[in-house]
């Protein structure tokens, strides 16, 4: 029997790529320069991005929300 488990907090890079609508050549050597519009997290050898942070980033807010900023202006 199969269970289902909870979406991962992560992404791989593979799969940053596929939402992204890049090669998975292109999204590695932009995660090599650290140029993915979200950072990367190595474990290890491993290279992982938060998917909140790309989520954010594909809503057009920016990955990392600054504790100094406020929401009201």
């Amino acid at each position: 029997m199969r269970t289902e488990h909870a979406e991962s907090h992560t992404l791989t890079v593979e799969e940053v790529a596929a939402r992204l609508g890049i090669s998975r050549t292109l999204a590695y050597e932009l995660a090599k320069a650290n140029r993915l519009p979200a950072p990367t997290i190595r474990l290890g050898r491993r290279l992982v991005v938060s998917r909140l942070a790309l989520d954010r980033v594909l809503v057009g807010e920016p990955a990392h929300r600054d504790a100094t900023c406020s929401d009201t202006a």
